[in-house]
């Protein structure tokens, strides 16, 4: 969850099944308008879902080239590891959970810098 000045309120990682719950969560919690996606591995298998559950909010899709690179990047950063692991550098490491939320603050950066997909069309049905 990303505001237009680029505060995160948000981080997490929800399973397919409760998405449409969680979405409606923060609709209502943040008056959410506008939901940013990333245009590739089922995005249009989650807007559907989206979509059958009722909610109507504009759905943005954004191009997701190198975004789990640097989303992985930015979740090594922001967790440094400890003991000997501070040592070992960025590209030997490996991160101890999934970072796909650190994957979708970059999707919204992008939206926020403009940058929308020309693989899938924005939608508000």
């Amino acid at each position: 969850m990303v505001t237009y000045q680029r505060a995160i309120l948000a981080q997490e990682i929800v399973p397919t099944t409760a998405l449409p719950r969680r979405v409606a969560h923060y609709i209502g919690r943040y008056g959410v308008l506008t939901l940013i996606m990333g245009d590739r591995t089922g995005a249009k298998e989650m807007q559907a879902l989206l979509r059958q559950a009722g909610l109507s909010l504009e759905i943005v899709f954004v191009d997701e080239d190198r975004s789990s690179e640097l989303g992985r990047r930015r979740f090594l950063l922001a967790h440094p590891g400890r003991g000997w692991q501070r040592l070992l550098p960025l590209g030997l490491r490996t991160p101890d959970r999934p970072y796909d939320d650190f994957v979708a603050v970059i999707l919204a950066e992008r939206y926020l810098d403009g940058s929308r997909s020309t693989r899938l069309r924005a939608t508000n049905r």
